[in-house]
Parts: C-alpha cells; sequence; structure tokens
C-alpha cells in the first residue's frame, strides 16, 4: 500500500471517528434513539461509498446493506453487514478486491460482516436457510449494479412462501425463547434476544412485512392488525428498548446486549433512577424494564396469533357454543360478542375458567387475547369487591387442571396484577439475595408451578414424599394461595412473612374462606422459612430442636402443607439452591416432627437410652461383641450420642471399636442416601491444626461441607463427622468415597503444613455477587448452660471460606463442636458452636468476632482496591 493510500485511509477513519463523536454527542443532548441509529447508518454509508472509490467492488456487482444495517439501523458498536452480490463466481481477480475492500474497512473503523455470494446462491441458502432469507428481505442498495439488486428483490419476492417463512420465523422465535428460559424475566436479560426484547419486536415487523402490511410500525397501524392503542404501546417499547440498547453499548465499548449486573447501576445512574427506601435505583430501572418487556411479550402473542389467522385462512367452521358468552371457533376460544368484556367485565376471569373447564381448546383466539387486554382497565375496587368475581378467582385456584397456565397467562394480561394489587406491586421486582434466579412474580409462579407437580404422576418419583402428602391432603389448592402470598411482601421493608401473611388474612376473609382454611394459609405464609431454617440450620438430632419445631407447626396437616410449601420454594428459586441433601434434611425434620406430633415429649435420658438400643440393634447383625462395643462406647460422653442418629453411631462403632490404640488415622466414607451426600468419618489423636487441615483438604478437592460434627473422645481422640457434596452437580459418590478415604488418610498422616485457601487463587465470587455483595453479619451468643457458643454468620459465597474461617478458630484456639453450613446459590448463612476460654471474656469475644469480620471482608475489600 503506497503512502498517499494509507494517508487517504487514515483521513477517512479520523473523519469517521470525529463525526461519530459529534452524533453521540447530539444524541446525549436529544436522547432520540432512532435518529442516532439513522444517523449512525448514513455515516456507514457515505464512508463505504467514499472507500469503493479507493477499494471497487467486482465489474457488474453490488454492494447492499443487508440485517439491521439495511433495515436503516446500526448502533454504536454492532457490525456493519454488507453483501457483495455478483452476477457470477468471482475469478482470483474479484476475490482480491473483495480482500482489499474488506480489509479497508477495518482500516478505516469499520467492523464488518459481510458476504459474498451470486444470485442463484443468495436464492439456494434463503431456502435452507430462514436466517439468510431475512437478511436479504431486508437488503438495501448502497453502491454497483442497480439491475442486479433488482433482480435479487424480485427473486426473493417470487420466491417467498409466506405460509412456510411464518412457519419457520415461529420456531426460530420459540427455539430463542427456550434458549432464554421462555421468560423475560431473566435478571441478566439480553435485551435484544430474550423474551420480550427488540428481536420480538422485529419478528412482528418481518411477518408483516412478507404479508403485505407494512414495513414499519406507522405503515402496518393503518391495516386492521394493530389499534392505535397497541400501535402506541408497541412505539413506546420499540424506542425504550432502541435506546437501553445504545446506553449498553456506550457504556460498554463495545457490542453488548445483555443487561449486567455490574451494569445495572451505571444504567439506572444514566436514567436518572435514585435509590427509594430500600430498594435500589437499579432494582427500579430493571422493573420498568420487566414492565416494557411484558407488554412486547403481551402483544407479540396477540399479533403473532393475528398474523396466523391472516396467513392461515381457514373455512368457515360450525361455531360451537359453550355458554351464552363463549363459543369454539378454528379449536379456540371465541367471544359470542366481540364486546363480551366491556359489557360484562366479570368474564375476564371466567373466561379462564372456560379454559380450564376445557383442556381440548388449542388457546384464545386473537379477537379475545385483543378484548382481554384492552379491558384490562376494567379491574378496579368495585370489580374486586364483587362477589362473583372473588368465587370466580378461587374456582381459577381450585380447578384440577390448568391452573399454572392460567395464572402465567393472567399475568402476561396483567389481569392477576390488576385483581391482586399487592402482586402488581412485585411484578418485575427483582431479588439481590444471591439465590433467586428469578423476578418476585416469577418465582411465586415458579412455586405454584411446583407444587402443582407434586399432584401429578409423571412426577411422582422425582418427588415420592410431597407427592404422597399432597394426595392426602385436604383441599391442597389452599397451597396455591400460600405460594400466591408467601413473597408478596417482598420490597416493602420489615418481616415480608409477617406482612404477607396479614394480606392472605385480608385476602382469605375477603374470598370467604372458613377460618380453619384462613388460619393454614395465614400460617404457611408466616412460616414460610420456618421449615428450612430449622433443616439447615439446626441439630436435628436434638430432640429439643424437634419440640420446639413441633410445637410451632402444632398439627400434622400444618406439617404436611409446610413441607409441601418448603419443597417448592426451594426448589422455585434457582436451580442452584436445591440439591438432595437439603431435600434429605428436609425429610428427616418431617418424619421426626410426625412421630413428635403422634405422641409425648421424650426427655434426654429416653431419648439417649432408644438411641443405644437402635444402634446396638444394627450393630449385633454384624456380629460384633456387646463387651467391645461397650468398651468403646465407654470412650463417649453424652453429647455424642445426642449429636449422632442411631445408624451414624453403628457405623463409627463398626470401623472404630478395635482401633483405639491404633495411632495412624482413620479415614472412612459412605454414600448418605440415594447418592445424595458422601459422609466422611475421621478417627485420630486430636491436634491443634486438625480441623484447618480437613477444611484445606476439602477445599482444593473443592467438596462443600454441608455439616460438620467435632467430637473428642476422653482419652483425647478427635472423632469427626462431615457431610460433604461433589463439585458441579457430580453425583457420582460411590467412585469418589475410595479416593477421599486415601488421599485425606494421606494428608493426616503427614506433617503439618500451612495449608492455602482457594480464596488466594480463584476471584471472591460470582459477577452477581460483585455487584451486589452482602455485608458480613456476625452473631455470637453463649448457649443456655453457659458452655458453648452459637456462631451465626451471614456473608457471600467465596472459594475458601470455611477453610479461613477455620484459621481463624485455630489462631484464636477455639474448639469447633459442630458446624451447620447453608448455602444459597452465592449467600451462606452458617452456624457453629464453638468452645474456647477466649470466648469466656468479652475482651476476648470481640478480639475473636473482628477477626470473623475481618476475614468475612477481605475478599472484597482487596477486590475494591484492585478496582
Amino acid at each position: 500500500m503506497s503512502t498517499v493510500h494509507a494517508d487517504r485511509l487514515s483521513n477517512l477513519r479520523a473523519r469517521h471517528t470525529e463525526r461519530r463523536a459529534q452524533l453521540i454527542t447530539a444524541y446525549r443532548k436529544h436522547l432520540r434513539p432512532e435518529t442516532l441509529l439513522a444517523a449512525l447508518r448514513r455515516l456507514a454509508d457515505q464512508l463505504l461509498r467514499e472507500l469503493i472509490t479507493l477499494h471497487p467492488v467486482p465489474e457488474a456487482a453490488t454492494l447492499a446493506a443487508v440485517g439491521g444495517y439495511g433495515r436503516g439501523e446500526l448502533y454504536p458498536h454492532s457490525d456493519v453487514d454488507i453483501l457483495i452480490l455478483l452476477d457470477h463466481s468471482p475469478d482470483a481477480q474479484a476475490r482480491a478486491q473483495i480482500e482489499a475492500l474488506v480489509a479497508a474497512m477495518w482500516d478505516v473503523g469499520l467492523e464488518p460482516g459481510h458476504s459474498v455470494r451470486t444470485l442463484a446462491e443468495c436464492r439456494h441458502e434463503a431456502s435452507s436457510d430462514i436466517t439468510v432469507e431475512t437478511s436479504l428481505l431486508e437488503a438495501r442498495h448502497l453502491a454497483g449494479n442497480k439491475v442486479l439488486f433488482q433482480a435479487l428483490q424480485e427473486t426473493m419476492r417470487e420466491h417467498l412462501d409466506l405460509q412456510a417463512f411464518f412457519l419457520a420465523k415461529r420456531a426460530e422465535m420459540q427455539q430463542r425463547h427456550a434458549r432464554h428460559q421462555d421468560t423475560p424475566y431473566a435478571l441478566e436479560p439480553n435485551c435484544k434476544e430474550a423474551p420480550g426484547g427488540l428481536r420480538d419486536l422485529q419478528v412482528i415487523l418481518w411477518l408483516a412485512r412478507a404479508a403485505g402490511l407494512g414495513s414499519n410500525w406507522h405503515e402496518i397501524a393503518q391495516t386492521d392488525l394493530l389499534t392505535t392503542t397497541e400501535f402506541r404501546a408497541l412505539r413506546r417499547a420499540d424506542v425504550a428498548f432502541k435506546r437501553l440498547r445504545i446506553e449498553l453499548h456506550l457504556l460498554t465499548g463495545r457490542r453488548e446486549d445483555r443487561v449486567l449486573f455490574d451494569l445495572q447501576p451505571r444504567l439506572a445512574e444514566i436514567y436518572g433512577f435514585t435509590s427509594q427506601g430500600n430498594r435500589l435505583a437499579s432494582e427500579l430501572l430493571m422493573q420498568r424494564y420487566y414492565w416494557a418487556a411484558r407488554v412486547v411479550c403481551q402483544l407479540n402473542r396477540l399479533l403473532i396469533q393475528s398474523l396466523e389467522e391472516t396467513v392461515f385462512p381457514l373455512p368457515d367452521q360450525v361455531e360451537q357454543h359453550i355458554d351464552s358468552d363463549f363459543c369454539v371457533r378454528r379449536s379456540r376460544l371465541e367471544l359470542r360478542r366481540e364486546d363480551g368484556f366491556e359489557r360484562n367485565p366479570a368474564l375476564l376471569l371466567r373466561v379462564f375458567v372456560v379454559m380450564q373447564k376445557h383442556p381440548e381448546l388449542q388457546g384464545m383466539s386473537a379477537t379475545v387475547l385483543r378484548a382481554i387486554w384492552h379491558a384490562r382497565k376494567h379491574i378496579d375496587k368495585q370489580f374486586r369487591d364483587n362477589p362473583v368475581n372473588r368465587h370466580q378467582f378461587i374456582q381459577i385456584l381450585s380447578q384440577p387442571r390448568g391452573i399454572v397456565h392460567a395464572l402465567r397467562d393472567m399475568t402476561m394480561l396483567n389481569i392477576l396484577p390488576r385483581y391482586l394489587p399487592a402482586f402488581r406491586r412485585i411484578v418485575g421486582q427483582m431479588q439481590h439475595d444471591l439465590f433467586h434466579a428469578y423476578t418476585v412474580d416469577q418465582h411465586i409462579l415458579m412455586v405454584v408451578r411446583n407444587l402443582r407437580r407434586f399432584t401429578m404422576p409423571e412426577h411422582a418419583q422425582e418427588y415420592p414424599l410431597a407427592s404422597q402428602l399432597i394426595a392426602n391432603l385436604d383441599r391442597h389448592w389452599l397451597l396455591y394461595i400460600a405460594a400466591l402470598f408467601h413473597d408478596i411482601a417482598k420490597g416493602r421493608g420489615g418481616d415480608h412473612s409477617k406482612l404477607g401473611a396479614q394480606e392472605a388474612r385480608k385476602f382469605c376473609v375477603e374470598h370467604s374462606l372458613s377460618e380453619a382454611d384462613t388460619t393454614l394459609i395465614e400460617f404457611l405464609v408466616r412460616e414460610h422459612l420456618t421449615m428450612s431454617r430449622v433443616a439447615q440450620k439446626r441439630d436435628l438430632s436434638d430432640p429439643q430442636v424437634i419440640h420446639d419445631f413441633s410445637r410451632c407447626v402444632g398439627s400434622q396437616r400444618k406439617l404436611a402443607a409446610l413441607y409441601l410449601l418448603t419443597v417448592a420454594d426451594i426448589r422455585g428459586t434457582s436451580p442452584r439452591v436445591w440439591n438432595a441433601w437439603k431435600g434429605k434434611l428436609l425429610e428427616n425434620l418431617y418424619h421426626l416432627t410426625h412421630a413428635a406430633l403422634g405422641g409425648g415429649r421424650l426427655d434426654t435420658r429416653t431419648i439417649l437410652a432408644q438411641r443405644k438400643e437402635a444402634a446396638a440393634a444394627e450393630i449385633s447383625l454384624l456380629g460384633l461383641r456387646d463387651e467391645s462395643r461397650e468398651a468403646f462406647w465407654s470412650e463417649l460422653d453424652v453429647a455424642y450420642f445426642l449429636r449422632h442418629d442411631a445408624s451414624e453411631i453403628a457405623w463409627h462403632t463398626r470401623h472404630l471399636y478395635y482401633r483405639s490404640t491404633q495411632l495412624e488415622p482413620i479415614v472412612k466414607t459412605r454414600v448418605v442416601g440415594q447418592n445424595e451426600a458422601l459422609q466422611i468419618l475421621v478417627y485420630m489423636p486430636d491436634r491443634d491444626d486438625l480441623f484447618v487441615t480437613i477444611c484445606s483438604y476439602f477445599d482444593m478437592h473443592r467438596l462443600s461441607i454441608q455439616d460438620a460434627r467435632i467430637h473428642t473422645t476422653r482419652q483425647g481422640w478427635a472423632l469427626d463427622s462431615f457431610i460433604v457434596l461433589l463439585p458441579d452437580n457430580d453425583r457420582d459418590y460411590r467412585s469418589h468415597a475410595a479416593v477421599v478415604e486415601h488421599e485425606l488418610q494421606a494428608r493426616l498422616a503427614s506433617p503439618a503444613i500451612i495449608p492455602t485457601s482457594r480464596s488466594a487463587l480463584w476471584p471472591s465470587g460470582s459477577r452477581r455477587a460483585r455487584a451486589f455483595p452482602i455485608p458480613p453479619s456476625v452473631t455470637l451468643q453463649a448457649d443456655e448452660n453457659g458452655t458453648s457458643w452459637r456462631l451465626s454468620l451471614t456473608t457471600t459465597d467465596r472459594p475458601g471460606l470455611l477453610h479461613d474461617l477455620a484459621q481463624v478458630f485455630t489462631s484464636h484456639g477455639v474448639d469447633l463442636k459442630m458446624a451447620k453450613i447453608m448455602t444459597l446459590g452465592d449467600r451462606v448463612e452458617d452456624i457453629f458452636i464453638l468452645e474456647g476460654p477466649i470466648l469466656e471474656h468479652p475482651r476476648g469475644q470481640l478480639q475473636f468476632e473482628r477477626h470473623i469480620l475481618s476475614t468475612l471482608d477481605a475478599p472484597f475489600t482487596n477486590q475494591a482496591r484492585a478496582v
């Protein structure tokens, strides 16, 4: 390349960069996204036309804009998609010219997305690839052979099969939605590709254009496809999403369409949102996003169905009457009078009952969907106070089928938020607790879905206990009401469980539920977190824990209902939160409480005797002599027998009774339940660094401790038991058991070494945790007897956390007696039972707590400094 040529390219780049900066500066003043997109497109057009004077396209070829660029929109960091259309296959000279043009585009600052095709190749590829066909339908002439470009347009029109195009675009949209979990409510949504985003709007435009209804919203609005209200709603959403995508590109300096956690606070600042009360500015921004996405989803569904009825006209069929208000036409539910909802707003709820009672229907017609959307304004206080409507709403919840589908449609069409004002407040509300993967309203619907699955035979194998309990629970549909209200008071400040219980009672009274049913629902909402907390944070082998929980529950019906709601709730938070070990803890708590509710309270002596008797019976089956068993048990105190169940006591005794004089470490493992976890037993002479060494091994092998029981025998031997989970949802515990036994035994037999925590090797937590970290919280309290201390902590999870805490315990001479580890996504809530002389003095307690806090805070402090 000559110096003169290089200078010209450099000048073109400089002019383009300067002009582009001017356009963005102007945008910051007028904030009209379509003005910027069109200006950037014209700027790219101008640059390309100047560029081909230096690097012309091959003779008789056409340069065309395709894709979004062809549509006339160019985002700040989008590719410039071009088609070089040839009248024949390129020879060596043509290929060299094309390569030079593409290279020059990079040189002047354009990022090309280019394709080179002949007319025949365009026709062939469009017939087999819907993406190519769509892109070519939007082609726009830039330079070169206009006759060839016109031939391309004529070819695309001639070969367009409208019905095939519709089916392909709809299937493509459904596949795209599935990749985004079929929800517009993801916590980090893709504003272009996710349901309710820009692509859903573009699908409508593509199909309307193919059907000859217009190529933009203004043209489409002149047809019967759109009403004036729908046109305005679509235009507002279109402009809002275009601006958001522009802001994402400008904020990140790259082609970024995801509203990532770490971008949300800065976007909120750009949009002028400020925190209100206990709600972050970013939460308010995202709620506005979800409201707009919901409107797009509503109208996309309505218009796609309208287009389907246009593209696939069917001969008139016999109208089947359901009742005086509804009929069936084309296998879809139809209104007998178009103004049915306007004349009788009560039909806005009854339409969903009719759908539930007629599962043979393929859905509602586009006319009905449109009528519901436009009539939603009739749902006001008078509507909500009408006994007929209240009865209809209870009918929806108590139907034997179609409940989840009905509630989802009611939410999407804005019926449920209007009928339940408290629900409307949490539509699109984010949850920055680091374990919920959905907005509050979508989590609630997910919990209802999970409860429904418990009633379905096809899910009985996955939820055996839940399926059994719900089958025997009278009026199990009351659980759906509890699910609707369990998180409905989120974001208000205060205890959302208590506030939600008040809302639930008010609803039940208004809807004429009996006092017994009202009391049950109120209890479930108020206590919906209790069973999970007890199961995961308390010692279930402690009779007092079971006694206190059974008093809280009060009856076996409440116990069954609370178990069902708890399992559905945890499984509805995030795929990362539920695991088989949590399921086993909840089942254990259910069975222990069920037994306690069926009989009187047992004292400690009786429980101790029963555990020993049950363990002895299990041991006797192995042929172990009573003398050997009693000799080993004599080394153990009462606390040991109260902290372990009979099965664990028998397992320990089986492996340890004859090894009390052996000095080398003993490590044994077994799989818990049906591949739910791995239990590890360590028996060896106690030493100060033992717990931190064990934690170091677990940490380096990414074994997640769920439960730890630390005991020292009368002879000074450590008898420690751990429940651990494998990383990354690995469930092959049997193959890992022997490896852990061998490696951990070798590690403990080696001379003491200073272990390294993974916190020094891995980044601190997920992107979400870094954007919305949980301030560490530490509470240290003496137990009732004053002999041990309960350390409760809440913080953001990270690699090496437990190992680092173990080092703090060791450095202060504090002994761990028991640990209950509760991991909720990126959030941990752990309980430790501790003993140590330093904890007996206020000054020592303060030093210990400060050290714990500094350990929890250190990774985020270091991260902040690095930033």
